[in-house]
């Protein structure tokens, strides 16, 4: 917390909700607007995650130079649904699936086996100038356009996955040990 106290609960992360939640008896809680407001740092195992200007839970991955941080999301996506030849469209129909929050506290809502769910990650970045949000390589090569030489060396010789914030860390650390 934000005055120095320490609670300790067993948390987990809901990327569809995008909030911290707990389990209460049989009930998932997520952490309410007034804990919000005080929190400071939310640690699970060795990760620790705090709340950005846009009030999202994120991760710290790297803390130096620059700091990185990453949003982990998803999308859930419905079932087609039949169209001509035989084939599927997600787009022919439109149903509306959403949990039910009140009070702080949202209600479980199984997401059925056809659906889809495609996790995504949200970086952002901050040189001490301010974040920045980056939600692609494009836009993380603009932000180290200063240091290009070295940007270029590192994915030269390696494979940098956008989804895989291991190696996006990897990528800043190396800017940060070669740049001058």
């Amino acid at each position: 917390m934000k005055n120095g106290t320490k609670n300790q609960a067993l948390l987990n992360y809901n990327m569809v909700t995008e909030e911290m939640v707990f389990y209460q008896g049989e009930q998932i809680l997520a952490l309410a607007a007034p804990t919000l407001i005080n929190l400071d740092t939310v640690v699970i195992g060795d990760r620790k995650f705090i709340l950005n200007d846009k009030n999202k839970f994120v991760e710290l991955i790297h803390n130096n130079v620059y700091k990185l941080y990453v949003e982990h999301n998803c999308r859930v996506l419905p079932p087609g649904k039949p169209a001509g030849y035989g084939g599927t469209s997600q787009t022919s129909s439109v149903d509306t699936y959403s949990s039910i929050q009140s009070g702080g506290m949202w209600y479980k809502l199984e997401v059925p086996d056809n659906f889809e769910i495609k996790p995504f990650k949200t970086y952002w970045i901050d040189d001490g100038s301010g974040s920045k949000e980056i939600r692609s390589m494009r836009q993380l090569r603009r932000f180290f356009s200063k240091n290009r030489e070295s940007y270029n060396s590192y994915m030269k010789d390696n494979k940098v996955e956008f989804d895989d914030y291991e190696s996006v860390k990897g990528l800043v650390d190396f800017i940060e040990m070669n740049s001058n």
